[in-house]
């Protein structure tokens, strides 16, 4: 008999007699409601409303699919890469890139791009910005003084690298650097060299040890200048220390005069004796020519008298007479009656001098 055969029992493979027994074989459809419902529960969409309705009356809840979920989470990943792998770096800065923990390269100023992390990684360090560091330390001079130095340092970064990677702590590195370069500059002078005879020497001297250090130890720095700032004694000697500096200043206030002195006196000196000297010169000159003269004079009067030889004693006898009585000013004349007549001819002369100036000095009057 078939199956179906009108008018008989309903049958089929399964056994399930009218639709409700054991042989009614399984709803396809409601199968594959059930399997969608479950995979789209397990992403967030939802399970259907009743297990026997179809898809327009059992429809899924208002969640998000799992595509939507999908994108999104890519696009924030991308976005969170694209910041993260684009960097500004200052003028002022350089950027040292780390690739997986290790040094690859240095970024220059601009817009520079990167791997983002934890692939690379960029640190910026400020190169150009003046940083500075000071400290105070007591050390012995070479005379076994003590003495209490304050100082200043002013470095920037030279090398990034090194600066971030190569030492643990850069600016103490550079602190005790330099508290040993002052140290071992200070200790070989004297406390007169470095309270004020070579403070600038002392300087450059130390800032040259400094930098080797720095340099030794690869730190990365670049020191632009040491500053002593304060340079003292222990107050319980102060006061005879400032006695010391006050005779030492004494001394070359004094000696400063003497140069002075010096240097007036010396060219003044060196001119009387320049005068002196060609006196002297013009003296010898003038002796020598006058003793010429006489010379030549004596040869023709012995020419003169041994052509006339009374003529020439009475002419000699008049000259030496001429020669006597011009020399003096008092005259003496022989009167007829055998007495003497002065006449104060120096005097006379005298007198007649200052008439002559009386006179000029009341014309010169008059003319006013």
């Amino acid at each position: 008999m078939a199956w179906n055969e009108p008018g008989g029992k309903r049958r089929d493979p399964w056994g399930n007699g009218n639709g409700g027994g054991k042989d009614q074989p399984p709803d396809l459809e409601q199968m594959l409601r059930r399997i969608k419902s479950t995979v789209m529960s397990l992403f967030g969409a939802g399970g259907q409303r009743g297990s026997g309705s179809d898809d327009s009356e059992g429809g899924g809840s208002s969640g998000p699919g799992f595509g939507t979920i999908l994108i999104a989470g890519v696009v924030l990943l991308v976005g969170w890469a694209l910041y993260n792998s684009f960097h500004v770096i200052d003028q002022r800065e350089r950027g040292v890139v780390l690739r997986m923990g290790e040094y690859v390269r240095t970024l220059e100023p601009g817009l520079q791009f990167t791997l983002p992390p934890p692939i690379e990684e960029v640190f910026t360090v400020a190169v150009t910005q003046v940083r500075s560091s000071s400290d105070e330390v007591s050390m012995l001079t070479a005379d076994e003084n003590l003495i209490f130095i304050d100082f200043a340092i002013q470095f920037d970064i030279k090398d990034p690298r090194a600066f971030l990677f190569k030492v643990r702590d850069p600016e103490q590195s550079l602190s005790e650097a330099a508290e040993s370069a002052v140290r071992q500059v200070v200790g070989s002078r004297t406390l007169d060299q470095v309270l004020v005879g070579a403070r600038a020497e002392i300087t450059l001297e130390a800032l040259g040890q400094i930098q080797d250090l720095v340099d030794r130890y690869e730190t990365g720095i670049n020191v632009r200048a040491l500053n002593f700032q304060d340079v003292r004694v222990p107050d319980q000697v102060k006061e005879a220390f400032d006695d010391a500096i006050k005779a030492r200043e004494d001394e070359q206030r004094l000696a400063n005069e003497a140069k002075a002195y010096a240097s007036k006196v010396v060219p003044e000196a060196r001119g009387r004796a320049a005068r002196i000297l060609a006196e002297a010169q013009g003296y010898r000159e003038a002796t020598i020519a006058r003793s010429k003269g006489e010379a030549a004079r004596f040869d023709l009067m012995v020419a003169e008298y041994l052509a006339a030889p009374e003529v020439t004693r009475k002419r000699l006898a008049l000259d030496t007479l001429r020669q006597v009585l011009v020399r003096t000013p008092k005259v003496l004349m022989d009167a007829e009656a055998g007495s003497l007549m002065y006449l104060p001819l120096d005097k006379l002369l005298e007198q007649a001098r200052n008439g002559a100036r009386d006179t000029t000095a009341v014309g010169r009057r008059e003319a006013q």
